[in-house]
């Protein structure tokens, strides 16, 4: 009945994966998300002067935070040991965007894309919660995966990687 699909079993039921097999290597994942705020909203965030306070430190936190958490957010992840985690922002001020690059790394048998497009998911969140004081209708998206390598996939690079910036050492 699971027609080839992995976290299904015979009977249709949810069921993690057992990746107990499969060789331990090098995994790197990165995700983008963006946040598009309104023009006052910008300047207290590149200002640092939000209600709240520093929406891209607290972000940063937030997102590795969550990096390192996130099997006991989604249901069927494995929970992985890390060996780094980063969020990163570009603040491009005329656009009124942040746009959030977030990094996970481990050698295991499973990827960490997941852990990666939950620390830019949190990011963002992160950023709206900072600054929904000031503005309701702030836009969170764009949340994708932009790269990984690592396991029996291979190297994945996402169309929206930029063509002049060199990948990653993986």
């Amino acid at each position: 009945m699971s027609d080839g699909l992995t976290h299904i079993d015979a009977e249709g039921r949810a069921r993690m994966v057992d990746v107990g097999a499969k060789a331990r290597t090098r995994r790197l994942a990165i995700a983008g998300g963006e946040v598009r705020l309104g023009a006052q909203t910008m300047r207290l965030l590149a200002a640092a002067a939000l209600p709240k306070g520093d929406a891209l430190a607290t972000a940063k936190i937030a997102g590795i935070m969550a990096a390192k958490r996130t099997a006991e957010l989604i249901p069927l992840c494995h929970p992985l040991g890390l060996s780094f985690a980063d969020v990163r922002f570009s603040v491009d001020e005329a656009a009124c965007i942040v746009r959030i690059e977030a990094e996970a790394a481990t050698t295991a048998e499973t990827g960490v894309e997941m852990e990666a497009l939950t620390a830019a998911s949190v990011a963002a969140l992160t950023i709206y919660d900072m600054c929904k004081a000031v503005q309701k209708d702030i836009v969170l998206g764009e949340i994708r995966l932009l790269y990984k390598a690592g396991g029996k996939s291979g190297t994945y690079v996402s169309p929206d990687w930029p063509k002049d910036r060199p990948l990653p050492d993986a």
